[in-house]
């Protein structure tokens, strides 16, 4: 080949590169064009739903918000702990109604006023919102994240689980590994500041385990936290989710780091959870008489006779359209239970130790009332279904330790269609985060919110409180199935240890902070000093 072709045939090279070029010059232009067009378009369609909502809702207020980036700007502190304090703090500086703008200005309602949390509830076109779908992973479609007939179905399902007479029998499980709960805290019964909220937790686990599971996990006694820590993480990974600029575009999670991490985290619950199964199947089938008398008894709808029906055992024995229920279905159940029947009883029996033990007098009438009721050797007697429903003081304890500190300190729903809210029309899929933690720490309603008062939930006080002022278990059709098994357990727990130990605050360095993901934790344990009584 001549150098004359050869020189010819590189500049028809170098002229196709350059058009190449040129071209992908064009098609980025364009493709950045057509984003940023998408982007205007957007932010102008949610600032003018943001003032259509400003014009007919005047009650609620708009909490400052710039372009492209909404409110999210005021979350300067992403820690677990800085991003619950600023989420509560928008209510104090602006409101009880407030709309908040996410990216791209897309907006959203904040409501902690009970008028309003009423009518939402009440509505019927509602759903639940987004941080729902952010669970759908690790929960599945479960209890908790189900809509429509699957959820009703569900309920209907596992409702037995709960009646009392089977709450009845699970008093044994409560009271045996409250003991050994009691039996591993005496070596911190010394005097020094001790973190009782690990110890709760694997108390809490195991009792939720065996209980509802038929499944001896004994992780008091030999601990093992990989699933603790696994479900810490995932709930950690959903908050930061929830508070990320691009929470509205779920297809963008895919491409972090989070997500790979999630992953992991998911298999290792899943597994758990899975093992659980398994081990209980075994359990069930054994042998063909076992199996026989099972499917016998679940035939007679004897479910509340003799033989304990645990939660695990409806779930395998029941068919739904002729067919059984699939592993991963059954998983859903037990995932949902496993971390909702340990993660919020763990909190609501170590916020309650620590409030009695900054106040002596509280504490006292506790403990004058459990040798009344129980009797004088209460660190020991097994406590039944009957004793327990008598210590009213108790439980007005639990209630106001659950007003300070709910459980769940917000709860998500959707318009699911057009919805009434103070006598104005809502489109179709706007987000409402009911702030439950402002709710109850509204001094409106509870006047000195943070002073610890449980006459706050004696019979007088509670005619005069306006509906939907208190629902530390969410409220209406979707309230909390669970939550007559987490006042037993929760009354079972705190008899036994004040029985057993006077509680004694600790230094201020050890004063209760707290943060949220699905539930609310404190930021570094719950410390009181134990003494043996």
């Amino acid at each position: 080949m001549s150098v004359k072709v050869e020189m010819l045939i590189v500049q028809r090279l170098a002229a196709l590169d350059a058009i190449t070029d040129l071209g992908s010059q064009f098609l980025l232009s364009i493709c950045l064009g057509n984003a940023f067009a998408w982007m205007i378009v957007t932010i102008l369609r949610n600032r003018a739903t943001v003032l259509m909502l400003q014009k007919r809702l005047p009650n609620f207020k708009v909490v400052p918000a710039i372009p492209v980036f909404g409110s999210t700007y005021h979350f300067k502190d992403l820690s677990a702990e800085g991003l619950f304090t600023t989420f509560i703090g928008l209510h104090k500086l602006y409101g009880k109604t407030l709309i908040t703008q996410s990216l791209f200005n897309f907006p959203s309602l904040h409501v902690c006023d009970a008028k309003v949390i009423a009518q939402i509830m009440q509505a019927r076109t509602v759903e639940k919102t987004i941080i729902y779908d952010f669970m759908t992973p690790w929960l599945g479609t479960g209890l908790i994240v189900s809509t429509g007939s699957k959820w009703t179905q569900r309920r209907k399902i596992i409702t037995p689980a709960f009646h009392f007479k089977i709450l009845e029998d699970f008093l044994v499980i409560m009271n045996h590994q409250s003991d050994v709960l009691i039996e591993k805290l005496k070596t911190s019964a010394n005097g020094t500041d001790c973190n009782i909220y690990n110890h709760v937790t694997y108390c809490a686990l195991d009792i939720i385990a065996e209980s509802a599971m038929s499944v001896k996990l004994n992780t008091q006694q030999h601990p093992n936290s990989e699933y603790v820590l696994a479900v810490k993480e995932m709930t950690d990974i959903i908050l930061k989710r929830l508070f990320s600029l691009f929470r509205e575009y779920k297809w963008a999670f895919q491409f972090t780091k989070a997500h790979r991490r999630q992953r992991e985290l998911v298999k290792v619950i899943h597994d758990f959870a899975y093992k659980v199964i398994s081990d209980r199947k075994k359990q069930l089938y054994s042998d063909a008489q076992e199996q026989q008398r099972a499917q016998k008894q679940l035939a007679e709808e004897d479910v509340y006779g003799k033989r304990r029906m645990t939660l695990l055992d409806l779930l395998l024995n029941v068919t739904m359209d002729g067919k059984p229920l699939s592993d991963s279905e059954i998983r859903e159940e037990v995932d949902t239970f496993m971390f909702t029947g340990h993660d919020s009883t763990t909190s609501s029996i170590s916020f309650t130790a620590y409030h009695l033990s900054r106040d002596a007098s509280i504490q006292q009438r506790v403990y004058d009332e459990i040798l009344a009721i129980v009797g004088p050797d209460a660190k020991t007697v097994e406590l039944t279904y009957g004793t327990l429903q008598k210590l009213k003081y108790l439980e007005m304890v639990i209630k106001e330790t659950l007003r300070i500190n709910p459980p769940v300190p917000v709860i998500g729903r959707r318009s699911a269609g057009d919805m009434v809210i103070d006598g104005v029309t809502i489109p179709k899929g706007l987000d409402f985060f009911l702030v439950i933690y402002s709710l109850h720490n509204d001094p409106e309603l509870y006047p000195e919110p943070t002073r610890f008062d449980p006459e706050r939930f004696s019979e007088e006080a509670l005619v005069k409180r306006p509906p939907y002022s208190y629902m530390p278990f969410s409220a209406g059709s979707r309230n909390c199935i669970g939550q007559r098994y987490a006042m037993l357990e929760v009354k079972t727990v705190l008899v036994k240890l004040l029985a057993n130990y006077q509680l004694l605050p600790c230094e201020a360095s050890n004063q209760l902070r707290l943060k949220t993901d699905m539930t609310l934790k404190p930021v570094n344990g719950v410390f009181v000093k134990l003494v043996r009584r």
